[in-house]
Order: C-alpha cells, then structure tokens, then sequence
C-alpha cells in the first residue's frame, strides 16, 4: 500500500495544523493510501551547520528525527508538511527539520509527491506557504495543488474545524495526492519511465 508522510510542525501536537493535517490523512485513508503523522515535538530542533558530512555519509551529524526519516524515504510516496504561520513564515521547528531533510536527502526526494498546509490565525498563510513549497520544486518533486492555497484559519482546534472552506481545502487536496500517487503507479506499471535527467549545472554567480 501507498504511505505518505505529514510532518506537523506545530509546538501543539493536537492543535490547528494538526487539525488540518488530520483532515488530509483522512481523506488519504478514505482512498486506500496509508498516511503516518510525524510530531516534531517542542524541544529544539538543530539547524544545519553546512558541515557536509551528509554528502559522504546520506545521514546528518545530529541524530534526530531528520535521520530517522532519511532511513526510511524509500516507504514514503508523498509528503504532507504542516505549520503554523510565525511573523507570515513557517515555524522554527519545520524549517530547521526540512533544511536538514532536504540538504541530506533533496537527491531521494526526486518523483514523490509533496504539499504543504499552513494554518493561521489571521494572515501570512500565503508566505508561509510559498517557503514550504520552494523545498519541493527545487528537488524534482510533484506538487499537489487544491482548489484553493492550503491553509485553514482558527486560534484554536474547534475554531479550525468552523472554517469550513479550509476543510473542504485539505479534503480535496487529499483526493489529489491519492489520485496521482495511484496515476504514477498506473505509469510505472504500465512501463512509463520515470524522467531522466542530466547531470546536475551549478552555476555561481561570482566565477572565480
């Protein structure tokens, strides 16, 4: 069966990000994909040191749950990353976890599914939203949109589950991962390659 990964990036392990996640990985469930739910939790979360010793090693110095994730990317068909809206930007928690996920493992992240959910009291959910998304398009991967930007707003959990828009939001992005999660399997089975790409061109903007 097909799994995806939601990250809650959220200090409130059952609050409103985790109120929309919830709403996602129903729908998934609904739809015969197998969802798992990742609470970053509330003590700090290291940023990356820019040590590069993941390029020779495909784990990160600081053994958390960043490694814990890297181990097991190949069971993950898509992933859900969610977060609160900080100053119109993404927790502390989230970007410090993706900024080590993405530099370790951005190479095995290629042909998986991704999307982001915000959550909100108010405003910033666009911003917020954008950050997340720029880990997914600079690493290969299909970006799942839904008929409107995904975030749900509210203060607290029975507020989020008043906004009745931003449900419907995260059901029908939940029947868009499954749909093409299941229509990459048809591909693949079917004999569709997936895309090869040439050898990576990093360009510097100031040539020595």
């Amino acid at each position: 069966m097909s799994k995806v990964l939601m990250v809650n990036g959220s200090p409130h392990e059952f609050g409103c990000t985790y109120t929309a996640l919830k709403e996602v990985a129903d729908t998934l469930e609904k739809n015969g994909v197998e969802t798992e739910i990742l609470y970053l939790g509330i003590k700090p979360v290291a940023g990356c040191i820019a040590c590069g010793k993941c390029s020779q090693t495909g784990r990160c110095i600081f053994d958390d749950q960043v490694n814990r994730v890297l181990d097991r990317l190949a069971e993950y068909q898509g992933i859900v990353v969610g977060s609160p809206v900080y100053f119109a930007g993404p927790s502390g928690q989230i970007c410090a976890f993706l900024d080590r996920l993405f530099y370790c493992g951005g190479d095995r992240m290629k042909g998986k599914v991704a999307a982001a959910v915000v959550s909100c009291r108010r405003g910033g959910a666009s911003a917020a939203f954008d950050r997340l998304n720029k880990y997914f398009t600079i690493s290969n991967m299909y970006v799942v949109g839904s008929q409107y930007w995904n975030q749900i707003h509210g203060n607290r959990p029975e507020q989020a589950k008043k906004d009745l828009e931003g449900l419907q939001t995260m059901r029908t992005l939940g029947q868009n991962i499954a749909w093409l999660i299941k229509s990459i399997e048809v591909g693949e089975t079917g004999g569709l390659a997936a895309p090869e790409y040439e050898p990576r061109q990093r360009t510097n903007f100031i040539q020595d």
